[in-house]
Order: structure tokens, then sequence, then C-alpha cells
């Protein structure tokens, strides 16, 4: 095991902190109020150790569909959470109490939102399932701790070392540990069919990534992507799959009033691409698609991607130019008006960016895309105040988001409130995961006189709820 865990540290993935925060729970008797607590644990240890790709844009369009999903699952007993973890293996995974991740990778291979959702329905009915908690409830060796070890496998992105863990921290049989069962494949698939069909959307998008994920596994026999660690056997759900198509009939299985929103679903996975390819591959790819010119939306949204690597490599007025040429081919799709204001900021431009975000949050106050670049733009301009409020309404919407809570605290300190400052400091490294620096920076807030009352008494009740994770 200690020859695994340096392998990890060796390879650049950070191993997980087990701090007293991150003491294993049992796995015996492996309850609903356990399960959130472990989720609760595990939240902290994922901000810290996962490259999350979770700005206010990405984070709303994946959450939203999630909720899409939850609302078909009916009430559930956690809080879910779906983040998008910035690796390039074809890998999705749930964890205990509603954490549900997707890498870049994975999202690189979909064809459309249908697809997307299909993966995540599938995720969800893991954890309605209680697949997880109850195969860590029957395995003696099975804790919290090993959990982690193998969600740190996993977050390394190399499937060698996650299958060593999962052999050697779970030392379980073959249907036993973190991979899933026949049985479980069988009844997260039935779930995922039911709910997609339910809201509209295409069950065969399942069958869809299935063929996919066959193709991905002979492609790469030596080496199982880490999908299938946990997820194994795809011929197999595939021919499930095929069977639940038949039987409802392909042609009504797909019906429905709502269907997956192709702008809204290439925008996201350019947005997710840009930051996830290298340079050169990105390119490549998206010239690739302009050089095909099969379809009209598909080319405007890889110059959309085009645009944002030039951003990326400083190139403002190629990026400007590029963008302005999306809006052209794509009219109507009001959301590249708040990408233009983006690239006007990052251009030092934030007259021009003002320009477009104020009337795009005039027609949509709940778009939190919209609220913190305005508030970016506000900054700019000296409008402190007007800034801190939309900051605000976006950690009251995005309240996992780390980065807002920087910002709000970067605000405080150039008005000269230096206790609400620290508070706010102590809240982003909360959110990082960075347990030891959130308390030293909260426990100086809660004393700190000049802070308002309210966030002294916010940084209190924050330590207190980390001692009782502590001592739980």
């Amino acid at each position: 095991m200690t020859t695994i865990l340096l392998k990890l540290l060796q390879r650049g993935a950070a191993l997980l902190v087990i701090t007293q925060i991150l003491l294993p729970v049992p796995a015996r008797g492996f309850s609903i109020g356990d399960e959130r607590l472990l989720g609760e644990k595990l939240l902290f240890a994922v901000r810290k150790n996962f490259a999350l790709l979770d700005d206010p844009d990405i984070s709303q369009y994946v959450n939203g569909l999630g909720r899409q999903v939850l609302e078909a699952a009916g009430p559930q007993y956690f809080d879910y959470h779906f983040f998008v973890v910035k690796n390039d293996q074809f890998n999705a995974f749930a964890a205990p109490s509603g954490l549900i991740f997707f890498n870049s990778g994975l999202i690189k291979t979909m064809k459309s939102e249908d697809q997307l959702v299909s993966v995540m329905a599938h995720e969800v009915a893991h954890v309605v399932s209680r697949h997880i908690s109850s195969r860590m409830a029957k395995q003696t060796k099975v804790t919290a701790l090993s959990l982690l070890f193998g969600l740190a496998s996993l977050a390394a992105g190399d499937p060698a070392l996650t299958s060593g863990l999962f052999t050697g921290a779970l030392a379980a049989g073959a249907t036993a540990g973190l991979s899933f069962s026949r049985q479980d494949e069988e009844q997260a698939d039935r779930l995922a069919f039911d709910w997609m069909r339910s809201t509209g959307r295409d069950p065969a998008a399942m069958e869809e990534m299935l063929k996919t994920m066959r193709r991905i596994t002979r492609y790469r026999s030596e080496q199982l992507p880490p999908y299938l660690l946990t997820h194994p056997n795809p011929e197999d759900r595939l021919h499930y799959v095929q069977s639940l198509l038949e039987q409802e009939g392909r042609a009504a299985a797909g019906q429905g009033g709502k269907r997956g929103d192709r702008f809204a679903f290439l925008r996201f996975k350019h947005r997710v691409l840009s930051e996830s390819l290298n340079p050169n591959e990105m390119r490549t790819w998206c010239v690739g698609i302009i050089a095909s010119g099969k379809d009209a939306e598909e080319v405007g949204m890889a110059r959309y991607g085009l645009a944002l690597l030039s951003a990326k490599e400083m190139d403002f007025s190629g990026a400007l130019r590029q963008m302005e040429q999306v809006r052209i081919e794509l009219p109507g799709r009001e959301i590249l008006d708040i990408d233009l204001a983006v690239l006007h900021l990052e251009a030092g431009q934030p007259a021009e960016a003002l320009k477009l975000l104020r009337p795009a949050f005039k027609r949509d106050p709940g778009d939190i895309y919209a609220a913190f670049q305005l508030a970016r733009a506000l900054e700019q301009v000296g409008d402190l105040a007007g800034a801190e409020r939309l900051h605000l309404e976006t950690a009251k919407a995005l309240p996992d988001y780390a980065k807002i809570y920087y910002e709000l605290g970067r605000l405080k300190a150039r008005q000269g409130q230096n206790g609400a400052s620290i508070f706010y400091l102590g809240k982003h490294y909360l959110h990082e995961g960075r347990i030891e620096l959130a308390k030293q920076h909260l426990r100086r807030a809660e004393k700190d006189q000049t802070a308002p009352s309210a966030l002294r008494q916010e940084a209190k009740s924050i330590l207190e709820r980390l001692k009782q994770l502590e001592d739980a």
C-alpha cells in the first residue's frame, strides 16, 4: 500500500489528506446518517485533491441537468453535487451521499446532451439504490479510508494504480468492494432508462454510450479505462439496454416533449475541453470540425472553441473576432453576449463588457454566470458595492464554489474591512479542502470585533461543525 501511495505522489496526484476530519466511518451497519457524514467529509477531500472545473457557467449547466434527473427520481435522502473533473480518462463515478463525477475525457466522447444525461442518470441510480453503501456495509475491510484511497487513484487517472488500490485496499472478491455487480448495473440501467423516458429524453442515448464504452474497451484491451473497474461488463449492459429498447419499441422510447438542447451541450463541451486539452490538441480538434463543414451549428461552436483558445493564449483581438463571428453564425443565442463580455473583461475593456452584461443580467437575474461576470466588470470600474451584492448572490446559489469567497475576501480588503476579509478567506480555504488554513482564518474572524456579528457567528458555527466531523 505504501508503495502505491508513493507512486501517486510521484505522479503529481495529491493524496487525500487523512486528518482527523477524514477518519474512516465503520462499514458495518452503514446507515443513511453514516452515508451523509461520509459524504460531507469526502466533499472536503474532493475539493482539495481533484482538479474540478466548477466555474459558475459549467456548474450551473451540469447541476441543472442533475436536478432534472432528480425530479424524475423523486424525493432523496441526500443533497447531490455534480462535478466535472479535469482528467482525460474515460470515467464517471458516484461516491456516497450523492457526489457524482464526470471526467472531461468522458465528456469529449459524448455527442449529445441525452448521452450526458444517460450517464448522469445511471450514476444517480447507484446512489439512490445505495449500491456503494450496501457493498461497504457487507465488507469489514471496506471503510471510508479505503474509499478515500480508491477516489485518490481515480483522481490520479492511472488505471493501473486504480486497479492496485481497489485490489489492495479493498481486498475483496470479484463482486465485492466498489465494483458494481451485474445486478447493480441492471438495476441502475433500468432506473436510468425509466427516468429518461419519463422526462422525454431518448433512452437510446444509453445504448450509444455503451457502444462507445465497448469500442474504447476494445481499443484499450491492454489497459482498462477506470470506468470499467467500477462498472464492469459493458457487453452485458449493452444487451440489457437493447432488450429494454426492444420491449418499449424504439420509436416510442424516444418520444417526449423535452429533448436535449444541442447548442447548450456543444457550448458546455467546448468550454470543458478548452480547460482540459492542451492547446495544440484543442486547435486540431476545432479546425477539423470546421474543415468538415458538415453541420453549421457544430462549425459555429468549433469557432467558439477557437475563441476560447485564443483568449487562453492572450490573443484577445483574435478571440474577439472569432466570438463575433460565432454570434453572426448562430444568431439569437443570448448567452454568447456574456461570453463576448468575458473576453472584453480579459482584454481589459470593462466598459465594453458592461454594455453586454447589464442587459443580459436584466433579461435573467437568475443567471449566475451573468451575475458573476457582471460583478467582475463592476469591480473593474470601481463599483465595489455592486460587485459585492452580486458576488453574494453567486455565493447563495453556489455555496460550495471556493473562488467566490476569495473574490469577496479581496473586495472586503479593498474596502478596509479586514475582519470580513479574513472570514471570507477562511471560507475560501474551507471549500478548497484546506482545513487547517480554514480553521486559522475562521478562528481569527470569530474573535475579530471589526467583523459583522453575523459573520462571526457563522465562523463559530463552521468551526463547531468541523469539530463534530472530527469527533464523529
